[in-house]
């Protein structure tokens, strides 16, 4: 009798080589960007479809946050510290590219288990269900955007040029947001923990980053901001839009660099795995 000699062998994408992962996630965006839309509609109105307000929650949202701050700046618990510019202008417009970190984060870390049903049924790119729910938190900051500029032109504050270049300044706290979209949607499937973790996390970073306030200059929290990267991916827009020049380039620089680390590492982990998410979501 003769011996049975079993052999194990790599996945396709090892065996191919990692360079070819990049040229097969691109294959897989392009075949399914139909149905990344197709799943962003449904996810959007959703959201609103059974809202008494609706799309006005992403207005009230920061205004609570702002007036929040503002009782407890005049009543002496908090101090928001120097700023050359009126607070709410300042404050909503720090929240609004905050929120496309948090909102994004929270909402896409629920995409997979949501969508547990549809995996197991049907066999389709699970990135797609990822980049959908992200466009949530694009929707909101839109209309942030137009809140800000109503209050620029109640205060009669011309803002700078330099704010055309807003859209290339948020591409990386966008990646970043991205890359741990699929690595967080990845754990929550896995542990359903993750997602009512997020939560409480992302209110606790946001006290914790100077968007409702200046930043300190001495203290703990000085030190914290400073090796903190998502206070530079939000104040150097910020700061753009207010100023028209970016204080903290090289900071913002640096983290920009580690969000497309991070997105390349999550995206390549998650397209690994993906195959295997049907059996654990």
């Amino acid at each position: 009798m003769s011996e049975i000699i079993t052999t194990y062998e790599p996945d396709n994408s090892l065996r191919k080589g990692y360079l070819s992962i990049f040229s097969e996630i691109y294959d897989e965006l392009k075949r399914n960007r139909w149905l990344t839309y197709q799943l962003f509609k449904r996810d959007f109105f959703a959201l609103y479809k059974q809202s008494f307000i609706g799309i006005l929650w992403a207005l009230i949202i920061p205004l609570v946050s702002v007036g929040t701050f503002i009782i407890l700046n005049r009543s002496g618990v908090f101090t928001i510290g120097d700023i050359d510019v009126p607070y709410p202008i300042y404050a909503i417009l720090g929240i609004a590219f905050w929120q496309l970190f948090s909102t994004r984060l929270v909402a896409s870390s629920n995409s997979l288990v949501k969508a547990g049903s549809m995996i197991v049924k049907i066999n389709f790119s699970k990135k797609a269900l990822v980049i959908a729910s992200t466009g949530q938190s694009l929707v909101s900051f839109l209309i942030q955007l137009v809140l800000v500029g109503i209050l620029f032109v109640c205060y009669r504050i011309t803002p700078n040029i330099a704010i055309l270049w807003v859209p290339l300044m948020i591409i990386p706290i966008m990646l970043v947001t991205l890359g741990l979209d699929f690595i967080l949607s990845l754990l929550n499937g896995v542990m359903r923990d993750i997602g009512n973790m997020l939560s409480m996390l992302m209110t606790f970073l946001m006290f914790l980053t100077p968007i409702l306030y200046a930043k300190s200059t001495v203290g703990v929290l000085a030190r914290i901001t400073e090796y903190n990267p998502l206070y530079y991916l939000v104040s150097a827009p910020r700061d753009l839009v207010l100023m028209g020049t970016v204080p903290q380039l090289k900071g913002f620089l640096i983290s920009s660099f580690i969000s497309v680390i991070i997105l390349i590492v999550c995206l390549i982990g998650f397209h690994l795995t993906e195959t295997r998410i049907a059996e654990r979501v």
